[in-house]
């Protein structure tokens, strides 16, 4: 996949989970010992970085992105709601999605 088309799927599941409403059952809510809305902020954090940096994240935020990809696979086995689970596998899709394309673009010299 060319960058701009890593570019461009971030761009439309990031379009997909700004309108997408936080899940009010997870809010003030810890699952495996992680803070759901803590957990939502710093990996869209990362992932608004690497949009507006066009496609590059820095060392420490590509570390908190890949801490995020960690947690969101342990909280993924506990949530049971479907409009939840949704939105943090989107979430977690997101991340992977940009992790990778960090990865390979530092492997590029880019």
């Amino acid at each position: 996949m060319s960058r701009a088309e890593q570019l461009q799927n971030a761009s439309r599941l990031w379009e997909e989970h700004l309108r997408a409403v936080f899940p009010a059952g997870l809010r003030g809510v810890e699952l495996a010992g992680i803070d759901m809305v803590l957990l939502d902020a710093s990996v869209a954090g990362c992932v608004s970085t690497w949009l507006n940096n066009a496609g590059t994240l820095d060392p420490a935020r590509s570390r908190i992105l890949q801490a995020g990809i960690e947690d969101l696979d342990r909280v993924l086995l506990e949530i049971t709601e479907a409009q939840e689970l949704r939105y943090f596998q989107r979430l977690r899709q997101l991340a992977v999605l940009v992790s990778a394309a960090s990865r390979a673009a530092t492997r590029e010299g880019c």
